[in-house]
């Protein structure tokens, strides 16, 4: 396992970071190696008749920041219980509603005073279990809206690694333990030392009082590699097992939808003309954002983004170092959360997101990320040939 969590610390991910006191007695991120420290908006002056280039953005978030963005993804802002079509073949999906909607009534209940004034609770833990496309994260996003978006703390394992690598371990249960509700979205488990890290940090959370609430990232192969197995999960977070409740979501995908959306690459004058002067949008080589997103830790993705409404790669090829994949991946889901439409001038070999990765590395210890960064990619990749269209 030492050359995955290599490639993990290569690419940002699960760092830990040498804190700084500051004023009050509190500590404060060092600068990471290699990242700049300025403002989100500092970046290069834009040239006239030039798109604006992401790598010219070196975003500095404050830690306050870190914790707001941690909602639910822009596309789920109108999920709700009552919005999710529980499909009557698989009546475990009509189960799970009603058993989430009893879990938020739940944690939403003021909490008892302990015999020394703290916050006594017996805080619920649910697991949702369940194949590609059953919707788990509908679910999850309907139980934060149910308890509160100011009560709740949602976001992907990812960013959860990513907030500790940002503010350090005791920082991030103290900030998080003000929440009556922690969501996790796609739970992973290829990376030791990342999972040994989100069990320490949810049985922090769970010891004074915050209610839990997980899905399992799933693989969009077979129907035998779609649900990611609940003992698995169970397993890993070790003394946390107990407390969890294994909520089983049956069904098939209800988009109904290929694995991965291959879109054939633009012609790089197309993809130039389609963002020449377009509020919002942004043009850039594919190697310059890559090297772009080694400077800059994954926690300040999202604020990279910041009045992002169109993203252009010119020279997109295939990924062969790892921890630059992994970059990319984080990227991608970013954009994904927020629906930025992605046009892909590719290069070289290019044809299309199945070939963004290399084979290897669809068959490594990765690949279930790597297989959702493609189906959320192709997703993107077809809004953004309709803004190619219509600019047409």
């Amino acid at each position: 396992m030492v050359e995955v969590t290599a490639a993990r610390l290569a690419a940002g991910v699960g760092w830990i970071l040498v804190t700084a006191p500051v004023a009050g007695g509190a500590s404060a991120p060092a600068a990471l190696p290699g990242t700049a420290r300025a403002s989100a908006s500092d970046a290069t002056p834009a040239v006239p008749g030039r798109a604006r280039a992401l790598a010219d953005v070196r975003p500095s978030v404050p830690p306050a920041r870190l914790l707001a963005d941690l909602l639910p993804p822009r596309h789920f802002a109108d999920a709700r219980f009552s919005t999710y079509r529980a499909n009557p073949a698989y009546p475990s999906q009509a189960r799970t509603v009603a058993r989430l909607e009893e879990v938020a009534v739940a944690v939403a209940k003021p909490a008892r005073k302990g015999l020394f004034g703290g916050r006594k609770r017996s805080a619920p833990a649910v697991y949702m279990d369940g194949g590609f496309g059953v919707g788990k994260t509908h679910l999850l996003t309907s139980l934060a809206h149910a308890v509160g978006l100011d009560a709740s703390a949602y976001g992907t394992f990812v960013e959860y690694t990513n907030l500790v690598g940002a503010l350090g371990f005791q920082a991030t249960v103290e900030a998080l333990a003000t929440k009556q509700l922690v969501c996790i979205d796609e739970f992973e488990l290829d990376d030791p030392g990342d999972t040994v890290l989100m069990s320490r940090l949810l049985r922090e959370l769970a010891d004074r009082g915050v209610a839990l609430a997980a899905t399992s990232n799933t693989l969009p192969e077979a129907l035998g590699e779609g649900r990611f197995a609940a003992e698995d999960f169970l397993r890993e977070i070790q003394a946390l097992a107990a407390r969890f409740e294994v909520l089983r979501v049956d069904g098939e995908d209800y988009r109904h939808r290929a694995v991965v959306t291959d879109s054939a690459p633009l012609p790089e004058d197309a993809v130039r003309d389609a963002v020449a002067g377009r509020p919002g949008a942004t043009l850039d080589a594919f190697d310059d954002l890559l090297g772009h997103l080694s400077q800059v830790h994954p926690s300040r993705y999202r604020a990279l983004l910041d009045g992002v409404e169109v993203v252009a790669l010119t020279g997109v090829h295939t990924v062969t170092e790892q921890s630059a994949a992994l970059r990319l991946v984080v990227l991608v889901d970013r954009l994904y959360d927020r629906d930025v439409p992605v046009l892909l001038a590719g290069s070289g070999d290019y044809a299309g997101e199945r070939s963004l990765f290399t084979e290897e590395m669809l068959r490594g210890g990765y690949r279930k990320k790597y297989y959702r960064a493609l189906s959320r990619l192709g997703a993107l990749a077809e809004d953004g040939r309709a803004v190619a269209r219509a600019s047409a």
